[in-house]
């Protein structure tokens, strides 16, 4: 074996030239798929079990208080889960419809708030101050047990 003699992966000596074609056929395809591979994660992208979600538990029963809510996931989206001061549980999509900013409940005014851009929702959703166009989707609440399952009207 000469200095420039190398042995394969299969065991078969190779010359300098067959080494460094090996060399750069392994950097040329490790190239090819560092930049197909995330390409195709772009292009098919995963797919999301719980955006399909019809109903969620929201909270449990004795979690909020009074005049307060909650901010929980459905499916991809944000929601809302209200307790009203006068015990009634309400629930709206969390995603203002101006900017899909995520609203929030604010017990001072008993109004849903959206802090981006000062916008108002009362306790059914409809848009009164602010730029908001559109009323907030409500969903349908329902206790069963001590869960609190909030599902899509």
């Amino acid at each position: 074996m000469t200095p420039h003699e190398f042995t394969s992966p299969g065991g078969a000596k190779m010359g300098r030239r067959g080494f460094l074609d090996l060399v750069l056929g392994g950097g040329i395809i490790a190239l090819f798929g560092a930049i197909v591979y995330p390409l195709l994660r772009f292009v098919i992208p995963p797919k999301n079990p719980e955006a399909a979600a019809s109903s969620v538990v929201a909270a449990k029963v004795g979690e909020l208080a009074p005049n307060s809510g909650k901010i929980f996931r459905f499916g991809k989206d944000p929601a809302i889960l209200i307790l009203t001061s006068s015990g009634q549980y309400r629930a709206f999509t969390a995603i203002c419809t101006h900017l899909d900013c995520t609203v929030q409940y604010r017990g001072d005014l008993e109004q849903i708030w959206c802090a981006c851009h000062n916008g108002h929702y009362d306790l059914s959703g409809k848009n009164i101050s602010g730029p908001p166009p559109a009323p907030l989707l409500p969903y349908s609440v329902t206790v069963r047990g001590d869960q609190i399952i909030v599902s899509k009207a």
